[in-house]
């Protein structure tokens, strides 16, 4: 799913000639991800526990500082953008929301001991809220199909600070803590032991990865569709057309005007939250994997939650208490930008890991595969 880092500060006609990264990012995506699950299956293990028995100790250490700063990175959009939502809702400050979230994911993440199932389900309905509120504007507001299309088929990089607009996109995009936590998620399946289930087990989990950021391709569409769309209908009051120049997060409310009219900032608030919760509970999913493979600590498992969340909330919490929530906006941008510096720290292990006869046996990567992850899929691969 789409990082909350879309949409803070970016211009919207920046936004709607960056389609292409998304599609490109979201095959990527794809791709790595597919690995990432192929060599949970396979070999039983997640990336972080692999790491640990493979490399030296000073490289095992360097990997898993990076990883948790992954882990910071990719949760500082959600968490800042949770707290935006309460302050929407409920007109809290921001430091205060920080605050509220990373206690309401640890209650969440309570549903664990029902199953990790449960747990997905619970995200799965949390995307669909904020979904469904950007569908029905879409709906309403019909953006021209022809412009979308060029936008997504179309490479092109206009204006000052699009390179970097276009990194920290793709950062939001190809998060490098997924890859560690894909890689851990399968091992809670049963997969039989011959090759032929293990190969069944892997294109199911391909077939699986392909519909949930298919989904994540759609709702990408419609938020930069209506926000491009709105934007320049040229109906909108003289305050709403100021914030076009600068969205961000905690100033888009006005974007659901035609569907919701008065309520749409309680709605666009309530979808901000659903968002931020999915994407924080699934960060720190992933914090608990890289921390027990990596250090191999054995704690009880709500103690690492709140390991896990107190590392991660930290500098949002510093930021937005000094900056407010200007500063939160700008630390957004800076954390998409590290994700996209960060993701061959978790790429090549992986690529490594997943290539190797030792450990894969008939079920490494072919050089089709590699091709593909090395090139970023510029060229459509699916892996």
């Amino acid at each position: 799913m789409l990082g909350q880092g879309l949409w803070c500060h970016w211009h919207t006609w920046i936004l709607a000639t960056l389609l292409w990264v998304i599609l490109i990012g979201l095959i990527f995506a794809l791709v790595i991800q597919s690995l990432a699950a192929n060599l949970g299956v396979v070999t039983g293990r997640h990336l972080a526990e692999i790491c640990k028995s493979e490399y030296p100790k000073f490289v095992r250490i360097c990997l898993w500082i990076l990883a948790e700063v992954a882990v910071i990175a990719a949760d500082i959009p959600e968490v800042i953008g949770t707290a935006f939502a309460f302050n929407l809702l409920f007109h809290i400050p921001v430091w205060v929301g920080v605050l509220i979230t990373g206690s309401s994911t640890l209650l969440l993440l309570g549903l664990q001991r029902y199953g990790v199932r449960k747990l997905e389900f619970l995200i799965s309905m949390l995307v669909f809220v904020m979904a469904a509120c950007f569908f029905g504007e879409l709906s309403f507001v019909k953006p021209p199909a022809v412009d979308v299309v060029k936008g997504l088929f179309i490479p092109r990089l206009k204006g000052d600070g699009a390179t970097a607009d276009a990194i920290a996109l793709l950062g939001a995009l190809v998060m490098p803590h997924n890859l560690f936590l894909h890689s851990a998620l399968v091992l809670s399946r049963k997969t039989p032991s011959s090759v032929r289930g293990i190969k069944d087990a892997c294109r199911f989990f391909l077939y699986e990865s392909g519909f949930a950021l298919f989904v994540a391709l759609l709702i990408n569409i419609a938020v930069i569709s209506v926000s491009g769309t709105v934007c320049f209908s040229g109906n909108l009051s003289p305050e709403d057309a100021g914030k076009c120049s600068d969205l961000s997060l905690d100033s888009s409310s006005f974007l659901l005007k035609n569907v919701l009219g008065r309520s749409s900032s309680i709605v666009y608030g309530v979808a901000l939250l659903a968002s931020g919760q999915s994407s924080t509970i699934t960060g720190t999913y992933s914090g608990q994997y890289i921390m027990q493979g990596f250090l191999d600590i054995r704690m009880k498992k709500w103690l690492r939650n709140l390991m896990t969340r107190c590392i991660a909330i930290a500098p949002s919490l510093v930021v937005s208490i000094i900056g407010g929530s200007s500063g939160a906006g700008r630390l957004i941008i800076i954390a998409s930008m590290i994700l996209s510096f960060e993701l061959p720290f978790a790429l090549i292990p992986l690529l490594k890991f997943s290539s190797s006869s030792s450990k894969m046996g008939p079920h490494k990567n072919s050089i089709y595969d590699l091709m593909c992850a090395r090139s970023s899929c510029s060229r459509g691969c699916w892996g």
